[in-house]
C-alpha cells in the first residue's frame, strides 16, 4: 500500500487509530457499459482505483492521478458521480490503519492509454458487466455502497 506523504506523516503520531481520509476515486466506463476494476493486492478485493487527496491538491487532479498510477489510463473527461461518508465507508486496512473515508466518485467513460496495473498495488484490471460484478464479499468494502448504487443508477435509466 503506497500511501501519501501527508498520511504517512499522520500515521507516525497517531498510529493505527482512525483517520479522517479524503478520497478521490474513479469508476472507468467502456464503450459497451463495462466498469473496470482492479484485484488490490493488499487485501486481494476488487475494487475501483482511487486514493487519497494530497495537501492542497485539486479532487479531481487527484482523482486523475490515482486514476493513471494505477491503471495507466489518462482520463480525459470526468463526471462527478457523487461524495459518499459515513460509517459505512469506515475501514481498516489489512495492516491494521484505520479510516473513515470521504470518497470523492467520479465517473470517466473518456479515455486514453494502455491498461498496465500499477505493479505495487494491483495484480490484475478487469472490466465487467453489471450482470457480471464479482461477489459483494469480493469487492473491497469501502467500495461496494458507490458501486451498489452506480449499478441502481444504470437500472434508473
Amino acid at each position: 500500500l503506497i500511501m501519501s506523504e501527508y498520511i504517512l506523516d499522520l500515521r507516525k503520531t497517531v498510529g493505527h487509530r482512525p483517520l479522517l481520509q479524503v478520497g478521490a476515486s474513479v469508476i472507468v466506463v467502456d464503450s459497451e457499459g463495462r466498469i473496470l476494476l482492479q484485484k488490490r493486492r493488499d487485501n486481494g478485493l476488487w475494487g475501483y482505483a482511487g486514493g487519497s487527496v494530497e495537501l492542497d491538491e485539486e479532487v479531481e487532479k487527484a482523482a486523475m492521478r490515482e486514476l493513471f498510477e494505477e491503471t495507466g489510463l489518462f482520463a480525459n473527461e470526468l463526471e462527478l458521480f457523487g461524495v459518499f461518508s459515513g460509517k459505512i465507508l469506515h475501514y481498516t486496512y489489512p495492516n491494521g490503519d484505520e479510516v473513515s473515508n470521504i470518497d470523492i466518485v467520479y465517473i470517466c467513460r473518456s479515455y486514453s492509454g494502455d491498461l498496465t496495473p500499477q505493479a505495487s498495488e494491483v495484480s490484475e484490471l478487469r472490466f465487467f458487466s453489471a450482470s457480471e460484478m464479482p461477489p459483494g464479499n469480493e469487492l473491497t468494502p469501502p467500495n461496494r455502497p458507490v458501486l451498489k448504487r452506480y449499478i441502481e443508477s444504470l437500472a434508473e435509466c
